[in-house]
């Protein structure tokens, strides 16, 4: 195993304009937007008029094995759902996760 704490901030930076003086954290951000071009989850598109456009927003984060080091520099780029209007950027809501009680209905049905 390659040890990386040479390769590691062990400051995370409050803002952007902190991040890119750091030339660990400025590779973490190319390490996430090269995330999405291999994953082609994101194409870039013009703004349409009358639309509202939803920001995105830094998120810096040290990653840290059991110990408390620090093992690598995450950045994360995440959409400002605040900024959104109920009606006119979305009718309803989706959050991704199961009820136990489903999981074991599921389960139940596959044994019998």
């Amino acid at each position: 195993m390659i040890n990386n704490i040479f390769f590691t901030s062990t400051i995370e930076p409050k803002n952007v304009k902190e991040a890119l003086e750091d030339e660990c954290w400025v590779n973490a951000m190319h390490e996430e937007l090269g995330q999405f071009v291999r994953n082609d989850v994101w194409t870039l598109v013009p703004k349409p008029e009358f639309m509202n456009v939803i920001g995105t927003k830094w998120i810096f984060e040290n990653k840290t094995d059991e110990i408390g080091n620090v093992t690598r520099n995450q950045a994360k780029l995440v959409a400002q759902g605040y900024t959104q209007v109920e009606g006119i950027d979305f009718d309803e809501t989706f959050a991704l996760f199961t009820r136990l009680e489903a999981i074991r209905l599921l389960l139940e049905l596959l044994v019998f």
